[in-house]
């Protein structure tokens, strides 16, 4: 029986469409994976581009195919599921597959037509976990450029002075959050990709791993720095963390960012094909817990090592598979980023995150930057 797997999307909105072409498409148009057959239903703007550029092996003209659903289902404007119900009948597919974030209203538009959905159990195009040389390559270069991102932050802490308040003091000014994602977005950008939502984290805003970071920073509280940035050529992400402090760390905030050092460390070996993404993360959370940092509830608010241990990153910063609670299975060829934190009010928030694709027997390192946490 053949499997056919429906996209209705730009690929600025679905990763998916995007792995489907290959290529930029800022419009939302019918496409399908036909048993590995890529089909694409293009206006006059985008045929010689798709059929040139992209990944797509057919390329059909949209402009014909209103044509054939007015005059099969008798409408003056056809919609994109009167489209995908011709193409499903001229390929004789009585069912085809959308992912969960397909749109409803192309969905009831082709049911309407007789075509049937199954909506797809997890991911509708799980092969998307196993990267190739070339997909690793690219993530690679993300990584590159969170790495210039991190020299970025380095050269302006270690520009910055300390003023009575304790506030850095950069160019006569308090150096923000805000102002360090600037610069980071700049180097990023000369990277050839855009770093968006990047996090720029000190002291107490640290404690909440998502958190973006606003304000003045602070002398002798930890910084933490999450840099994802997306290449603009092929839409693959980088994914890295780094925690800094300017000035003297307390033994206690030493004691803090080795340990969670040495989390990191603990999982890389565990990491190979075949291996429990859940177990890697409880070993993880145990370590901590024994060097005093428990998972727990404090005063109404998540302490300790509260988010997963990974996540698979390629053209979605955050896709399958998983390393946390739930857990995954993980195979050679997948892509997880590590990223062990802690996460303490009044102490504040760390995390050190890198990525490595599985292999057979460890892990191969895509990432790299040093992990100097301590600017004077």
């Amino acid at each position: 029986m053949s499997r056919a797997r429906v996209v209705f999307a730009t690929t600025v909105q679905s990763s998916d469409a995007l792995y489907l072409t290959r290529a930029h498409v800022p419009d939302a148009y019918v496409m399908m994976d036909l048993d590995g057959e890529r089909i694409g239903v293009f206006n006059a703007m985008e045929q010689n581009r798709m059929r040139t550029q992209s990944a797509m092996n057919t390329v059909l003209p949209l402009e014909e195919y209103y044509d054939k659903a007015k005059a099969a289902f008798g409408v003056a404007l056809p919609g994109p599921g009167d489209i995908l119900a011709i193409l499903a009948r001229e390929r004789r597919l009585v069912t085809v597959e959308a992912g969960s974030d397909f749109p409803a209203l192309v969905l009831r538009q082709a049911e309407r037509r007789g075509l049937l959905f199954d909506v797809a159990d997890g991911p509708l195009f799980p092969e998307r976990q196993f990267k190739s040389d070339a997909e690793a390559d690219e993530i690679r270069k993300g990584n590159a450029a969170a790495s210039a991102g991190f020299a970025a932050v380095e050269r302006l802490l270690a520009e910055s002075t300390v003023a009575g308040d304790g506030k850095l003091i950069h160019d006569g000014v308090a150096l923000t959050s805000e102002r360090v994602k600037t610069e980071i977005e700049i180097a990023c950008i000369k990277m050839g990709t855009w770093a968006l939502e990047t996090i720029l984290a000190g002291g107490q805003q640290a404690c909440d791993p998502h958190c973006e970071g606003f304000g003045p920073l602070h002398a002798n509280e930890l910084i933490v720095a999450d840099i994802f940035p997306r290449l603009e050529t092929s839409g693959y992400h980088g994914d890295m963390s780094r925690t800094y402090l300017k000035g003297a760390p307390s033994d206690e905030q030493k004691k803090f960012v080795s340990t969670v050092a040495e989390g990191q460390k603990l999982a890389f070996p565990m990491i190979r094909d075949g291996a429990d993404g859940r177990a890697i993360h409880m070993a993880v959370t145990e370590f901590f817990a024994s060097k005093g940092y428990p998972t727990t509830i404090r005063n109404g608010r998540n302490v300790g090592f509260f988010h997963g241990l990974g996540h698979g990153l390629g053209l979605d910063v955050h896709e399958a598979p998983r390393m946390n609670r739930s857990g995954s299975p993980l195979a050679a060829g997948m892509v997880v980023t590590v990223e062990p934190g802690l996460y303490f009010p009044g102490l504040g928030g760390c995390r050190i995150e890198d990525v490595v694709r599985v292999t057979n027997d460890g892990v191969e390192m895509l990432s790299s930057h040093p992990c100097e946490w301590v600017i004077q």
